[in-house]
C-alpha cells in the first residue's frame, strides 16, 4: 500500500509525470551540435580552390609574356650590336682607303721593296685581309657594272674586261665600299684557234699513217 506522502514525492520530483528524463538527444543530433558549420566550410572550400588556380593560371601567363619580351630584347640588343660593330668597321675602313692608295702608288714606283715602310704596308695588308677588307678591280677582271665604275668605253663587242685599273675598289665582307674606276675594252681572243700554216693548209695533216701490209 503507498503512502501518500512517497507519492507527492514523487509528483515533486517530475512535475510533468514523465519517467524519461528529458536530457535525452535524438539519434544525430550530437554531430550538428559539436559541427555546426561543416556543411558551409565544405561548400567555401570550393570557391577557394577555384580561386587559388585562377591566380596561379594569370601569373603564369604573366611570367611567359615577360620571359618573350626579354627574348626579343636580347635578340634586338644583339642585332643592334652587329650593325653598330659593322658600321664602325666601314668607317674606319673608308677613312684608311686614301693611305692604301698612297701605299699603291709608293709600290708602284718601287718603294716598297725593302725597308720599314714595306713592312708597315705589309702588317696593314694583313690587318685589313684578317677584317675582310678585300681589293678589287685589277686589269683583265671581267667587268661588272656592279662593282665597277667605267670612265671611258673603248670596246666593241660583248665579252667586255678591264683595261686599266685607275682605282682599285673596295668591298668589307659582302658589301662595297668604294666602287672600282676602270676602263673598258674587249677581252683578248681565245689562244685556242685552229692550226696555222701547212698544217692548216695540209687536210692530212694529224691523221695517223696506215701501216702496211706484210
Amino acid at each position: 500500500m503507498t503512502q501518500p506522502g512517497a507519492e507527492n514525492a514523487a509528483g515533486a520530483s517530475d512535475p510533468d509525470g514523465q519517467g524519461a528524463p528529458q536530457d535525452a538527444e535524438a539519434p544525430g543530433a550530437g554531430t550538428a551540435t559539436n559541427d555546426p558549420n561543416g556543411t558551409e566550410a565544405g561548400a567555401a572550400e570550393a570557391p577557394a580552390e577555384g580561386g587559388a588556380d585562377a591566380q596561379v593560371a594569370e601569373l603564369t601567363e604573366a611570367l611567359q609574356r615577360e620571359r618573350a619580351q626579354f627574348v626579343n630584347f636580347r635578340r634586338r640588343s644583339a642585332e643592334e650590336y652587329k650593325q653598330a660593330t659593322a658600321a664602325g668597321k666601314q668607317r674606319l675602313a673608308e677613312k684608311l682607303l686614301p693611305i692604301l692608295d698612297d701605299i699603291d702608288r709608293a709600290r708602284e714606283h718601287g718603294h716598297l721593296e725593302d725597308g720599314p715602310l714595306k713592312a708597315f704596308a705589309d702588317k696593314l695588308g694583313d690587318v685589313l685581309a684578317g677584317e675582310q677588307v678585300v681589293k678589287f678591280g685589277a686589269p683583265g677582271d671581267a667587268f661588272d657594272p656592279e662593282l665597277h665604275e667605267a670612265i671611258q668605253n673603248d670596246a666593241t663587242g660583248s665579252d667586255l674586261v678591264i683595261g686599266q685599273a685607275l682605282r682599285p675598289g673596295y668591298r668589307l665582307g659582302e658589301k662595297v665600299i668604294r666602287h672600282a674606276m676602270v676602263t673598258v675594252t674587249d677581252a683578248a681572243p681565245s689562244t685556242d684557234a685552229a692550226p696555222s700554216g701547212a698544217a692548216a693548209d695540209d687536210p692530212q695533216a694529224g691523221v695517223p699513217a696506215q701501216a702496211d701490209n706484210p
